[in-house]
């Protein structure tokens, strides 16, 4: 009896520390006389998230990246048949403008944008007065300047464009496998705690059927 808990304090957890590299356990673990149930469960456990890892992971990675750009391209789409390009004339330096909703321009850190008060024209003609952003590092009076429209005229952001739409898609469907990774990870890492918690809990039982004879002369024999 006392040899028996011996060897089995002998062998070690791996706490918190079980990784990818468990997974050749499921083969160690096979024929070894000291193997526990949990052993054999926590080598199943890191094979089935390893398998996960790079198959789901980057499956959900694309699913979620193709919706994202399905999504993008649909907007764009609309944004194209909803805005339209128009000169307008610069009238005066302006306060910096709020951005309009979804500029892609507007977040381009390489791009320092100002603002203006211009005037253009609608695409009903009437003549319109606004301020505006634009790219113009000393803009003056009477510098032309290209804006983007909606149907009643008023200034709108610049479309969608497929560098834009691509690149997003393809941030998203990083962030989304990423995601599903980390989330398995952490299943993993859930399962691994419980097994642990349950392996010292059997430990401590051993110990204290046979603790109060540890060391006796004749014990367990």
């Amino acid at each position: 009896m006392r040899a028996d808990v011996v060897r089995h304090c002998a062998v070690q957890d791996g706490e918190g520390g079980a990784d990818m590299g468990a997974v050749r356990g499921v083969w160690r673990w096979r024929g070894n006389p000291l193997r526990r149930a949990t052993d054999l469960i926590e080598a199943w456990v890191a094979l089935i998230a390893a398998l996960l890892l790079v198959t789901l992971s980057p499956a959900i990675g694309w699913l979620v990246g193709s919706a994202t750009e399905d999504s993008l391209r649909q907007s764009m789409r609309l944004q194209r048949q909803q805005r339209h390009p128009t000169t307008a004339t610069v009238l005066s330096p302006a306060p910096p403008a709020k951005p309009p909703s979804y500029d892609p321009d507007a977040t381009a850190s390489h791009r320092q944008r100002g603002a203006v008060r211009a005037q253009w024209r609608a695409v009903d003609g009437q003549r319109r007065t606004g301020t505006v952003s634009t790219v113009l590092a000393k803009p003056r009076a009477g510098d032309r300047i290209t804006i983007w429209t909606d149907a009643q005229g008023h200034a709108v952001g610049r479309p969608l464009n497929g560098t834009t739409v691509r690149t997003h898609a393809a941030l998203t469907g990083v962030g989304g496998a990423l995601t599903a990774a980390g989330t398995l990870e952490c299943a993993r890492r859930l399962v691994l705690w419980r097994l642990v918690r349950r392996r010292y809990e059997r430990l401590d039982r051993a110990w204290a059927a046979v603790g109060p004879d540890w060391g006796r002369t004749g014990t367990g024999s």
